[in-house]
């Protein structure tokens, strides 16, 4: 059982959201504006579903504000497919996107995936390339500075480093990390590393953009410096 908050204008889809998500046994709140959103109900969800397109404060900026008080996955419930968009919204921490209309199997697969991954809790560190993993704690540092990554962009860098010299596609990689069929989410896992590297330059590392090597046609690869 997890909290889930679900943000979204449409009143019955919020119904609808309510209703199925219960049913796996969630504790599910809903609002239908941005403005309703408050620092003590997002640390008190477990998984965050958020619309983009709200009157008033629309969903990138409400997960640009509510990001800096939970590390919940947040999904973006979006009719806005273009990549722009989808960029956009995972550069501001968001972990993931449903595109609209759904279907509410994959809903309730999305959100269980999510919460399966924000619930491991491997018991050891691991250095690779500069980088620290604390696997229980799910952080990263480099020189003892913790990087500020969201928890997807952690997972994909920790599974990758956890396979160091193996490439991936980004089908494999997010089906690895989230535990759903990733064929539609070739952005989202392309964004989270353009994220990661760049949070990997900020940090000072000098070989931060070969870290993880980009493998034309393939996918990614941890390059296995130890």
């Amino acid at each position: 059982m997890a909290n889930i908050l679900a943000v979204d204008d449409e009143r019955d889809l919020c119904a609808l959201i309510k209703t199925t998500l219960e049913r796996d046994g969630h504790l599910v709140q809903t609002r239908t504006c941005a403005a309703d959103v408050t620092a003590p109900l997002c640390r008190w969800a477990d998984c965050i579903l958020l619309d983009i397109m709200m009157p008033g404060e629309d969903g990138f900026s409400l997960c640009r504000r509510i990001r800096a008080d939970t590390d919940a996955p947040i999904l973006f419930l979006t009719a806005r497919t273009d990549e722009p968009s989808v960029l956009t919204g995972l550069g501001l921490g968001a972990d993931d996107y449903l595109t609209k209309p759904f279907r509410l199997a994959e809903l309730r697969a999305r959100v269980a995936a999510h919460l399966r991954r924000s619930s491991r809790t491997p018991a050891h560190t691991l250095e690779r390339s500069g980088v620290r993993f604390d696997l229980a704690a799910k952080s990263a540092a480099v020189s003892g500075q913790t990087l500020p990554f969201t928890k997807s962009e952690y997972a994909i860098c920790e599974y990758l480093a956890l396979h160091a010299g193996q490439t991936f596609s980004k089908e494999q990689i997010y089906e690895a990390v989230f535990g759903y069929d990733g064929s539609a989410d070739d952005t989202a896992v392309t964004q989270h590393i353009k994220n990661i590297r760049a949070k990997l330059r900020a940090a000072g590392l000098p070989n931060a953009d070969s870290i993880i090597k980009t493998v034309w046609g393939v996918g990614y690869v941890w390059q296995n410096e130890g």
